[in-house]
């Protein structure tokens, strides 16, 4: 390192010793004038006596005034220190394992393996997908922050203005974002397991605290509205979320009961992922335009068979689109994703027919679970459907 004027350098040192453990020391400025080079092994013999025994890994050189370095001391830290205390013991979500790892693993073809595991669509994305993409024509530029294009196109698909409209990379990105905008450290959010697992894992890493409200007894799973009301009422939580259909079970939740906790003075999150296989139910995402505290989130994952792609969006009121657009990164969606997508919303036969073909799988399947004494299906109004298992494994 040459120093080409006089000046104060700051000198941090990260030392390794022979444990291999890493340790970072501060040391009082060195006075020095120009042109100045600075080794390791000049810094070893002459500014620091601790560094016996020890290797220099990292130099970092910086310039300060003397006022500012007048009483600087050693002083030694883990590297854990630079971690938020409530990330230190966060357990990682369990993601799915991909295709090509599973081949591996198990010493099977990638075209003999069936996954049944993520609620993944089997018969992928519209031929209309496909072209889009190879045809893409600025995969070198940076894509448009506010993905006018694709919003402009779910306006005409949801009813609703384009103003009202966010898209990210999957609809978890869009829980992470509005739990980003309201929670402070300690704020709770209220769940209802069974369900997706996200909503707590994203609470846990913003600080938040979750209060966990279950569902009822199957088969309906029916969400406890009086218990949510008290949990409102006495935590005076930020966030309620509710899934409809419902992951794992595929069960509904019934419009009066959105109605009724909609009245609550909390941020309502509606994740209506599998909602396009729901024939008894339309979507929630016109009825934000009516309520300040209504979020409704939706995906491409399942109905139009882009979960590897990453795209979803949602229905957000427009005071908190304002600090939506102030969060979220400005390049979140892809060029490819958006292409995608506006691909996927302008192939409605293949997308019809596709849900048609699932719901009708969905059927059969019932029927034949139902006839196994060891297995107990629940009906569904998503593209799964949950089994208890009783008796003895082997039968």
């Amino acid at each position: 390192f040459y120093i080409m004027q006089r000046c104060h350098i700051f000198v941090s040192l990260t030392i390794q010793t022979r444990a291999k453990a890493h340790t970072t020391f501060t040391l009082t400025h060195i006075q020095c004038p120009a042109p100045f080079r600075v080794t390791g092994a000049m810094l070893t013999s002459q500014s620091c006596s601790v560094m016996h025994d020890m290797s220099v890994t990292r130099l970092f050189f910086k310039k300060y005034s003397p006022q500012k370095l007048s009483g600087v001391k050693c002083r030694a830290f883990k590297n854990t220190d630079f971690v938020r205390k409530h990330i230190l013991d966060l357990a990682p979500y369990q993601p799915i394992v991909p295709f090509d790892v599973l081949s591996e693993q198990l010493d099977i073809p990638v075209d003999e393996i069936v996954k049944l595991d993520a609620n993944e669509n089997p018969y992928g994305p519209p031929e209309a997908v496909f072209k889009a993409l190879a045809q893409s024509k600025f995969p070198h530029i940076y894509p448009d922050p506010e993905s006018r294009r694709l919003r402009a196109q779910l306006s005409l698909d949801c009813g609703i203005p384009a103003d009202n409209i966010l898209v990210g990379c999957g609809a978890d990105e869009l829980i992470d974002l509005l739990l980003r905008i309201v929670l402070e450290p300690g704020d709770f959010i209220v769940n209802t397991p069974p369900t997706f697992g996200m909503y707590a894992f994203d609470c846990a890493i913003n600080a938040g605290r979750v209060i966990d409200i279950p569902r009822g007894e199957a088969p309906g799973f029916k969400i406890n509205v009086r218990g949510i009301q008290e949990a409102v009422r006495e935590y005076k939580p930020k966030v309620l979320f509710l899934t409809s259909p419902n992951n794992p079970d595929g069960s509904i939740i019934d419009p009066e009961d959105i109605d009724e906790l909609l009245k609550l003075p909390v941020l309502v999150i509606l994740d209506e992922a599998y909602i396009e296989f729901c024939n008894s139910q339309e979507s929630r995402m016109p009825d934000v335009l009516q309520h300040d505290n209504l979020v409704v989130l939706r995906t491409f994952s399942k109905r139009a068979g882009l979960a590897g792609i990453r795209i979803g969006y949602g229905a957000v009121p427009l005071w908190l689109m304002n600090y939506c657009w102030r969060v979220k990164q400005p390049y979140n969606v892809s060029v490819l994703a958006e292409e995608a997508a506006c691909a996927a919303l302008e192939s409605k036969e293949y997308l019809q027919r596709v849900k048609d073909l699932l719901v009708e799988e969905r059927g059969r399947l019932f029927s034949k679970l139902e006839q196994f004494s060891s297995l107990t299906p629940y009906p569904s109004n998503s593209n799964f459907i949950l089994t208890k298992v009783t008796g003895d494994a082997a039968e």
